[in-house]
């Protein structure tokens, strides 16, 4: 996406532009821990704490990209 300033999602669509990965309509785990570069054990943790939350559909737990823009703007910042 050229103009991130008229995204839907700007947060998660930064990721994934840096990344190269596009956006899709719905994640499962592994997308989620390979979009923010953690394993999947991470994920599920972020789960059990209450810090990111999956919509239960058939199958599996899954993400919309609202779910994870909102994950991003409540994520504390980190210092590197």
């Amino acid at each position: 996406m050229d103009n991130l300033e008229d995204a839907q999602y700007p947060m998660l669509e930064a990721i994934l532009e840096i990344q190269q990965l596009p956006l899709q309509p719905m994640y499962t785990n592994r997308d989620v821990a390979k979009i923010f570069k953690v394993c999947v054990r991470a994920i599920q943790n972020w789960i059990s704490a209450g810090r990111l939350t999956p919509r239960d559909l058939p199958g599996r737990w899954k993400f919309f990209p609202q779910d994870l823009e909102e994950f991003l703007r409540n994520s504390p910042r980190g210092r590197r």
